[in-house]
């Protein structure tokens, strides 16, 4: 606690640059970004923001920029994920006398910058939004003194594009009006996750009159239009306190943190709390690339959430209540896509939450007995594949992080890695060594390669507490690959328990579990050859017959076109068949920096930078998945990924600013500094870590934060 608290004296030291400035709100909420331009606090608990619709894949944050008809404003939502979820206690003020204008705004009146939204509806209601961590703050000005907000509470984001099926709504409430000030209670809601959230609604006016509006079959909550008449501000402000646990923690969460009625004021605190974080990072950059860049990183910081309470209790994947260590008990842990280079990442800029991540990931195996693989308001939804929360574990462990306890934490990986659960059957991957697709037909081979990975990574931590037989055991299964390593096609191809490959076989035929089920998830044969690297690189060097094989299986990777990509089987941004807008694909570019022709990945990287990142609307393609598309912007923009998320290292691309320096804890700050960088000046091959020549394609975790200078040489060609 007390290393905590100086990492937050320092921080909170940091000289303001205003980085908040360049962050644009707006990128990403059009198209497949899938983010939100509402208010959030970094790691914070609520989101309010507008819902344009309530269901269907381009809404999944309730956002689409393109949009201009409105539902209202709901409390919470993921950024960047690719299923629905959340959208609790949703709010819309109306102009009575105009109430048939009362879903649409004026496009060209959105507001949104950090911590602060707002927008104008056709009515004439003015809407302003900002929040605290766990409160979500709402001022509404009104033409008159007559005015109407309607309290929606079976309100929810869905993923069915169904409007008469009710699954993702309320199944179940208990609501009160307290007084004409006042309105709390419970919801229980079925979607991506079956959850619960209390809440406590409170008005600085009161209402003159409530109408419960009639239920729609099957629904399970109140809708309430409330009647007020103004004083002579017409201004009309309301506090949202959301919590796991219960309407008394709803309101002591209330009681904490806005215990007035000042907009601005909880603004700047907002604001203040971003400054703090958006400054870790300083770049000499033009206006444009500076936009794109914080924005990333505000994106990065939105999540995981602390669904803990003020006073430390939380409902975990048991439905229990606890009091979480610190009061840090962190979810929206996209666990398949941060992992890669979002988590790795975090421990660079915010070392003071990484021990709370980890306890989290080791209090849900607590409750459910294998780690976390996705998890929304502490529940898991088991989407994607792997057990990712293992590198995770051991990626914090590597790079020096010892707020948990490394044996119960190689326990955790252990049992995860051997009592089966769902997407694991570890009786039928041992027995065949690797996911025999007439047994599991359905992801049969990416399931195979990714927990190879996980494998790697129980080895690893196994070994470093001199654990001999988890060490064979497990370094064993993590070369199960080549089990599916098909020497006349070169790709990892699907077997069936007799040994025999799947046939017909098109290495460009993307597949996905949502669409087309097959061997590979949201990919194809091109695009998951390459998971195996991510630990083993020698040993497909071996399998291809050398380095040379090696680099022109890579040359022939980014050169291969396929005809009428499908971005729903993660074909997006592609160069050749390297899939940027999928997570996937995101190491392979520093796959390069291992062959004789590291100029290719540089070339690749800033093709990338260049071509599939904007600060418009429509300037991310593909989902940000909480934050691990802004990951890899951020990491490569400063010259560095890590493709071994787990083994402290990060490989050496190609920076694209001249200039970045990172601060880090103690008054130490480790700077990257590209010498002759130009348009055209984007390849290097001498790199300098203090003034000495580097002689690896890496820089360790270490060594960036003892702080110093990493420089890089630019040539044009």
């Amino acid at each position: 606690m007390a290393k905590l608290f100086y990492l937050l004296i320092f921080y909170t030291s940091i000289s303001f640059a205003q980085n908040s400035k360049f962050v644009n709100v707006f990128i990403g909420t059009e198209g497949t970004g899938h983010t939100f331009p509402g208010p959030s606090k970094p790691f914070g608990m609520v989101q309010p923001g507008p819902d344009n619709r309530d269901f269907g894949w381009d809404h999944t944050s309730g956002y689409q920029y393109k949009d201009t008809l409105l539902l209202g404003f709901s409390q919470t939502r993921f950024s960047g994920t690719g299923i629905n979820e959340m959208g609790d206690v949703l709010l819309l003020p109306v102009n009575p006398r105009k109430a048939d204008l009362k879903n649409a705004y004026f496009k060209n009146s959105e507001i949104g910058k950090v911590g602060y939204y707002a927008l104008t509806k056709k009515d004439e209601v003015k809407v302003e939004l900002t929040c605290s961590d766990r409160v979500a703050f709402h001022q509404y000005t009104f033409p008159a003194k007559e005015a109407q907000v309607l309290v929606d509470l079976q309100h929810g984001l869905r993923f069915v594009s169904d409007e008469k099926n009710q699954k993702g709504l309320v199944i179940e409430s208990d609501i009160k009006i307290e007084n004409n000030n006042t309105i709390s209670g419970y919801c229980s809601t079925e979607n991506w996750v079956n959850r619960k959230y209390f809440f406590v609604l409170m008005f600085d006016q009161p209402f003159t009159q409530s109408k419960l509006l009639e239920r729609k079959g099957g629904e399970k909550a109140p809708r309430y239009i409330l009647d007020f008449l103004l004083d002579k501000t017409k201004i009309l402000k309301v506090k949202i306190a959301i919590s796991t646990v219960s309407v008394e923690g709803a309101k002591l969460n209330m009681q904490n943190e806005i215990t007035h009625w000042d907009f601005q004021k909880v603004y700047k605190l907002n604001l203040t709390s971003w400054e703090n974080y958006l400054n870790r990072i300083d770049i000499k950059a033009p206006q444009k690339q500076k936009e794109i860049f914080y924005t990333a990183l505000y994106h990065l910081l939105l999540q995981p959430g602390n669904i803990a309470d003020v006073d430390g209790k939380f409902r975990g994947a048991d439905d229990k209540i606890a009091i979480a260590p610190d009061n840090q008990y962190y979810s929206t842990l996209s666990v398949w896509d941060i992992y890669r280079g979002a988590f790795p990442l975090l421990q660079l800029l915010v070392p003071e939450k990484i021990d709370g991540i980890v306890q989290s990931l080791l209090i849900h195996h607590k409750a459910k007995g294998f780690l976390p693989i996705w998890t929304a308001w502490g529940q898991d939804n088991y989407c994607m594949i792997g057990n990712h929360a293992i590198a995770m574990i051991l990626s914090a462990y590597q790079n020096g992080f010892r707020g948990f306890d490394a044996n119960e934490a190689l326990k955790a990986m252990i049992e995860t890695s051997t009592k089966s659960h769902i997407n694991s059957d570890w009786e039928l991957y041992n027995r065949y060594g690797y996911y025999p697709f007439d047994k599991l037909d359905n992801e049969a081979v990416s399931r195979t390669l990714e927990s190879g990975y996980d494998d790697w990574c129980v080895a690893e931590m196994a070994k470093k507490i001199d654990n001999q037989n988890v060490v064979y055991e497990f370094g064993k299964r993590s070369k199960y690959y080549k089990n599916l390593f098909d020497s006349e096609t070169t790709f990892l191809r699907g077997k069936d328990t007799e040994g025999n490959w799947r046939t017909p076989f098109d290495p460009l035929m993307a597949t996905s579990p949502l669409n087309n089920p097959g061997d590979y998830t949201e990919a194809n044969a091109w695009q998951y050859f390459w998971t195996p690297a991510q630990h083993d690189i020698e040993g497909m060097m071996q399998l291809l017959g050398g380095r040379e094989k090696f680099t022109q299986k890579l040359n022939d990777f980014f050169t291969t076109e396929a005809g009428n990509p499908n971005k729903f089987l993660g074909q997006e941004a592609l160069i050749g068949q390297y899939a940027h807008g999928n997570e996937p694909s995101h190491h392979i570019i520093y796959l390069y920096a291992f062959t004789d022709e590291p100029k290719y990945g540089q070339k690749y990287i800033h093709k990338v930078i260049k071509d599939f990142h904007n600060n418009t609307p429509d300037g991310m393609i593909g989902n940000d998945d909480c934050g691990q598309m802004s990951a890899w912007y951020i990491l490569s923009t400063l010259g560095f990924y890590p493709v071994n998320p787990a083994n402290g290292e990060f490989i050496l691309g190609s920076p694209q600013v001249k200039k970045a320096t990172i601060n880090l804890v103690n008054n130490k700050k480790f700077i990257v500094h590209a010498r002759n960088f130009s348009t055209s000046a984007i390849y290097n091959k001498t790199r300098l870590l203090n003034g000495n020549k580097l002689n690896k394609p890496f820089i360790t975790f270490q060594e960036i934060v003892k702080g110093g200078t990493l420089t890089f040489e630019m040539i044009s060609q």
